[in-house]
């Protein structure tokens, strides 16, 4: 996390509501040879007091899991952008990156195998929702045996949320007009992506000019 608290305005809820939009992150914990990292889908309780994921069983996180529960962070990202000096239109300005992240913090355990089946069922009908009017597609459609086989080669896992922090970075240390500027053309050099969500959450970002 950045260390300026200009960076840190948003208060939990508003991180915990952050990374339950994104619903994708990594996840990382102390492994024998370097922190063990894995990109997963997720849920988090509307509470924001657990995460809900599932990792292949080969994973060395699964594996180190079956051992005991283990302090794991779970980084989400938001939209990202290079924003160069020049966008400012003021002097002596260098270049920066501005970013969106929320990390949650907590103790991660693998669950029983009974579990995966109804978690599974609720992450798919979570995006499948974002689809619609789409036709949600749901593991009923599957052809018989073949789920179960599978979901052999995965685990449910659960990480009780017991940290919330979020760097907005969004240049709220610049004044308002400067910020602007900038956000201008962080969107029109990102038109149609997600630098468009980048220039917005710019413009509403609270200035320090």
């Amino acid at each position: 996390m950045h260390p300026n608290p200009v960076f840190h305005t948003q208060d939990a809820q508003t991180n915990l509501d952050w990374a339950r939009e994104r619903a994708f992150g990594v996840i990382a914990v102390g492994g024998a040879d370097g922190p063990w990292m894995s990109h997963i889908p997720f849920l988090l309780d509307e509470d924001g007091g657990y995460v809900w994921l599932h990792l292949l069983r080969s994973n060395p996180i699964a594996r180190a899991l079956r051992h005991e529960p283990l302090a794991a962070r779970l980084a989400v990202s938001g939209p990202d952008s290079y924003v160069s000096p020049d966008w400012y239109d003021v002097p002596d300005q260098v270049p920066t990156w501005n970013y969106v992240a929320v990390h949650l913090t907590g103790m991660l355990e693998m669950l029983p195998q009974d579990q995966l089946h109804a978690l599974l069922d609720r992450q798919s009908a979570l995006f499948e929702e974002r689809l619609l009017p789409k036709p949600p597609w749901t593991t009923g459609k599957m052809s018989d045996g073949v789920m179960e086989r599978m979901m052999r080669a995965i685990v449910p896992c659960r990480m009780q949320v017991t940290g919330v922090d979020g760097t907005w970075k969004l240049n709220q240390n610049k004044p308002d007009d400067v910020r602007l500027r900038a956000a201008d053309h962080v969107e029109a050099y990102g038109q149609g992506t997600d630098l468009s969500v980048l220039a917005a959450l710019m413009r509403a970002a609270d200035g320090q000019g």
